[in-house]
């Protein structure tokens, strides 16, 4: 028989009306074929019209193993569409469709659209909304032109971002800018450099090889998003180097601080590599932050402008690049009034003006320093921005969950700070500092020798370290994110971890059955015309960093052990892959200096430089892979050549590093009074000493005291089994209870909830869930044309054009101190919102918590 069966007209399925082999309720609202398809899958009419050809080829042989591998990924993937899940169950859990495909001609009919969909282009809407699923190899991409720009703007944002890295308030210039500016000055190139160059090896190099592209583009924001950070390790040379601080004067050669730069930032790259396999040739892995990126740039070189329906009752014709320009035009003008004109916008904690010095109106509605429970607490976008994401750029499970998480933890807060629990009633509700006995900020000289070592006498006549509420929580929401990582991407990604290892090993073989488990989706089919970066490469890479790292610990007198930098190896090898899996698909990263720093000041306790080193390389190391990966997704989504890839992260990163680096020995040595109160131009280092205070901390009075046996907060380790469990007990009962609702519950999302307090509150989550719900749930499902041309622009514009108006306002006003004194930008700071309130009072000579001498 046959497996071709022909369909004519648009006529039901028969499965519709049923429930599927799992026992989930389906739709019984009967649709032509193609719009069923079209509701189901969230696609356009031009992706259909792109699948029917290829699925009028597809035999049913073909497609039943291509619908156990969706399946078997994609079963548990929040992104991809349940309803698309149900009918694949339903389809390969009935065995009577193979025997007798006559009779579920339309099922059959359907599954051949949606394999055919799945395999010309990609499985999530929000993806295909910016990524092309076409490719030209001749397209320009690695030009002079692109390489010159690339390095000029990594060579001015690592200047830029690290000369005033130490002002207060401090500026930072991201890669979005950059990719603003590139594509006027590309297109200036185009039209005044001639068309001279030269040949080598077989490929003509010119100084102006035709219009400029989005490959070029892309690269250059590649080069850019690699360079605007500076090194970690600086601020631990900041910390040895001053005499405020350790006074290690050997911290101002340059030969060491570019040691242990270079370690920590290639360390991140050499493993970014290697974990490729897992996190960028996956189609799951979205990475929904580099979709905005994409967005942009596909607004600046797309020429196709299809008419959309839109929410507003009219056809929009507008195209992408115009609608950028009046979006970022307005969102330039209307930041100065939250950001400079009118702050009560951006802080708009109207309820506490109410009565500015009600201690509890203000520790529950307060948006600086309470809990933030305000039904509309601001009118500034870049409040949302406050964790590098926006409700336009993530999906709107991952912000719901987040919110929750979030509204849990204010229901722990409040609980600690009313019952006073651990004299939490005496320190302001929501601070992210640490106290002393006395409600003051703990002052480490009180607790530490000349050499910045533990003093055990200094430390028992002085005081315990206090955490307020929502520190104390945030510790707890801490420790379960880490164990709910390690068992959610066992339970919900085991098959893709598993994949990505088969992979991995078979890219060391050169055999032909070797490519058999490689990925075949559309982007990885395209990105197979060029050559691969070898894992040798990648290995390489890694080994020099690793014996980079260790020569600068090892020549140098770091207290510390060049193994240090296998624990961070260790470290971030144990958790990459989870924490990877989870930003890919959510947008939202779990980051590991609690944990680098839990285990390194247990490790060293008493040792604050070591415990420095060990946040280090525990914690930079991955968020490094982790950035490193987003980019690779980048260039695999635009279909630049891995090699050049690999040159521009090289190139980009290199740059950076010795740029960063030499401004800081400028900082060090020829700024007068740096890192004081008397620093000209406001350099007063405000980060460096939030560093140094947290190093001394948990460095030299250590985790152990605090979080260990007989410490008062041991009982926050509960988190560690909570969070291993939770996700155990919400994947069996989704199995049990089978509701599509909780396909959407993403446990640890719900944590990261958690961990967005002190400083930050409800006023920065809850605006984000309306927006979220009406542009992922709303707009996509009953706009899909429209919101598939727009959203993603909206959010690139909205985020470029606050980047460069903070840096004018900046620049023109603040930098000169111009202020606006008046009752729109004084009211926000009245009463506890000004200085935060305490729910108890100390009397004179009072102090609370265990008394002198009874701890050690």
């Amino acid at each position: 028989m046959s497996d071709h069966i022909e369909v004519k007209g648009p006529v039901a399925s028969q499965a519709v009306n049923e429930k599927d082999s799992d026992g989930y309720q389906n739709s019984d609202v009967e649709l032509p074929l193609d719009s069923r398809v079209e509701t189901d899958l969230n696609v356009t009419e031009n992706d259909l019209a792109e699948a029917r050809e290829l699925a009028g080829r597809l035999t049913l042989g073909e497609i039943r193993p291509m619908m156990e591998k969706v399946l078997l990924i994609h079963e548990n993937d929040p992104n991809f569409p349940f309803s698309i899940i149900q009918k694949i169950q339903a389809f390969l859990g009935d065995e009577s469709i193979f025997e007798s495909p006559e009779k579920h001609a339309v099922l059959i009919e359907e599954m051949k659209l949606e394999a055919a969909l799945i395999t010309v282009n990609s499985p999530y809407a929000e993806v295909r909304a910016v990524v092309d699923n076409h490719d030209d190899v001749n397209t320009p991409c690695g030009t002079i032109r692109a390489w010159i720009m690339g390095v000029v703007f990594s060579i001015l944002l690592a200047f830029i971002n690290q000369l005033f890295s130490i002002r207060q308030p401090m500026i930072t210039v991201q890669a979005n800018v950059a990719q603003l500016l590139a594509f006027p000055l590309g297109k200036a190139f185009e039209k005044l450099l001639p068309d001279v160059g030269f040949t080598l090896w077989g490929t003509r190099h010119s100084l102006n090889p035709g219009p400029f592209s989005r490959k070029e583009h892309m690269l250059i924001t590649i080069m850019a998003n690699v360079s605007w950070n500076y090194p970690y390790t600086n601020n631990i040379i900041w910390v040895q180097y001053l005499p405020d601080y350790f006074n290690q004067g050997y911290a101002g050669q340059f030969s060491y601080q570019i040691l242990i730069a270079l370690a920590t930032n290639y360390i991140g790259y050499g493993m970014a590599g290697i974990i490729r396999r897992f996190l960028v040739y996956p189609s799951y892995c979205v990475w929904p932050a580099s979709l905005v990126t994409i967005a942009l740039n596909a607004a600046f070189h797309n020429d196709r402008n299809a008419p959309v329906d839109s929410p507003f009752g009219k056809i929009f014709t507008i195209s992408r690049i115009k609608f950028f320009g009046v979006t970022f035009a307005a969102m330039f003008v209307y930041f100065w009034f939250p950001n400079y004109i009118f702050t009560a916008l951006s802080v708009f904690s109207w309820v506490t003006w109410i009565s500015p010095n009600n201690v509890n109106l203000a520790a529950i509605t307060g948006f600086y320093n309470g809990l933030g429970v305000n039904p509309w607490p601001t009118w500034d976008w870049n409040t949302l921005l406050f964790d590098q994401t926006d409700p336009l750029m993530i999906p709107f499970f991952s912000t719901f969950n987040k919110f929750v998480g979030a509204a849990i933890a204010c229901c722990v807060i409040a609980a600690l700070w009313y019952t006073n629990t651990y004299n939490t009633g005496y320190l302001p509700i929501n601070s992210n500092r640490v106290f002393d006995n006395t409600g003051a900020l703990y002052n480490v000289s009180n607790a530490v020798d000349e050499r910045g070592l533990f003093d055990p006498v200094k430390y028992e006549a002085y005081s315990f370290p206090f955490l307020a509420a929502g520190n104390i929580t945030i510790y707890l929401f801490f420790f379960a994110i880490y164990s709910a990582t390690i068992s959610y991407a066992y339970l919900y990604h085991r098959h893709e971890i598993g994949m990505g290892f088969k992979n991995l090993v078979n890219s060391f073989r050169k055999d032909k059955a070797s490519r058999m488990n490689q990925y075949q989706d559309v982007h990885n089919r395209l990105m197979s015309k060029y050559a691969e970066v070898p894992e040798w490469w990648y290995t390489i890479v890694l080994a020099i960093a690793i014996a980079l790292g260790c020569a600068g610990i090892a020549h140098w007198e770091t207290y510390t052990s060049p193994g240090v930098v296998f624990y961070g190896l260790a470290l971030c090898a144990l958790f990459v892959i989870p924490i990877g899996i989870v930003k890919a698909i959510t947008g939202i990263e779990v980051t590991l200096n609690v944990l680098a720093e839990f285990i390194g000041g247990s490790f060293v306790a008493g040792n604050a430089l070591a415990m420095n080193y060990f946040k280090s390389f525990g914690y930079v190391t991955c968020a490094h892979a982790l950035l490193f990966s987003s980019d690779l997704k980048l260039a695999h989504y635009v279909k630049i050549p891995p090699r050049q890839t690999f040159t521009a992260q090289m190139m980009g990163t290199l740059i950076s590093t010795f740029v960063s680096v030499g401004v800081l020995n400028f900082q060090i040595n020829q700024i007068p009074n740096v890192c004081t109160v008397n620093a000209p131009n406001r350099f007063t280092c405000p980060g460096i000493n939030t560093f140094f205070t947290a190093s001394v901390l948990w460095g030299t009075v250590g985790p152990i005291k605090v979080f260990g046996q007989g410490g008062m907060y041991t009982w926050l380790l509960v988190g560690f089994p909570i969070g291993f469990a939770v996700p155990i007990m919400i994947y069996y009962a989704n199995k049990r209870l089978k509701r599509t609702w909780m396909r959407q519950i993403h446990p640890v999302a719900i944590f990261y909830g958690g961990l967005s307090w002190a400083p930050y509150n409800l006023s920065y989550i809850w605006p984000a869930v309306p927006i979220a719900w009406f542009s992922w749930v709303f707009l996509k499902q009953r706009y899909l044309g429209f919101w598939s041309k727009y959203n993603f622009v909206l959010s690139a514009s909205f985020s470029s054009a606050i980047a460069v108006a903070a840096i004018l306002i900046f620049f023109s006003l603040q930098w000169t101190e111009v202020e606006l004194d008046w009752w729109g930008n004084s009211v926000t700071s009245q009463g506890c919102e000004g200085k935060a309130c305490t729910l108890y009072k100390l009397g004179e000579g009072e102090y609370f918590g265990p008394r002198i001498g009874d701890f050690h």
